[in-house]
This record gives structure tokens, sequence and C-alpha cells, in this order.
């Protein structure tokens, strides 16, 4: 019994390149608005932090939250 493929490839070399520098791209820049965040809510005091209801042990997990939970 014979078979037949016919395997064919919708995205060309560059488009590929493309898509791997635009995802490179927007991985830098949610890991630069992380780091913006974060360094932003470390220069608060803990008497402003506790006024926005965070305690300075939550500025990472705001700070990932903040850049990652909004990717789409």
């Amino acid at each position: 019994m014979a078979y037949a493929s016919d395997i064919r490839s919708t995205a060309t070399g560059q488009s590929r390149i493309g898509a791997i520098f635009g995802d490179i791209a927007a991985r830098f820049a949610r890991y630069s608005m992380y780091r913006k965040t974060l360094n932003e809510l470390a220069t608060l005091s803990s008497r402003e932090l506790n006024d926005m209801g965070l305690c300075r042990s939550q500025i990472r997990s705001v700070a990932y939250e903040h850049a990652y939970d909004n990717q789409k």
C-alpha cells in the first residue's frame, strides 16, 4: 500500500524569524515593565505602601502581576 504526503509550511523563514524577534521584544518589554514597577514601589516609604494596602513583602508579587498578568 502506498501513501502520499504533501507537507506545506505556511510560514516562510523570514516570518518565523520576525516572530522570534517579536517574541523577544515582547518579553523584554514585559520584563522592563516589571523592573520599572518594582523600582518605583521600592522607593516608597512603608507608610505610603501601607496607604495603598501593601506591605514591603508584597512588592515583587504586585510588580509581577502588573507586568505579566496583562499579556493579552
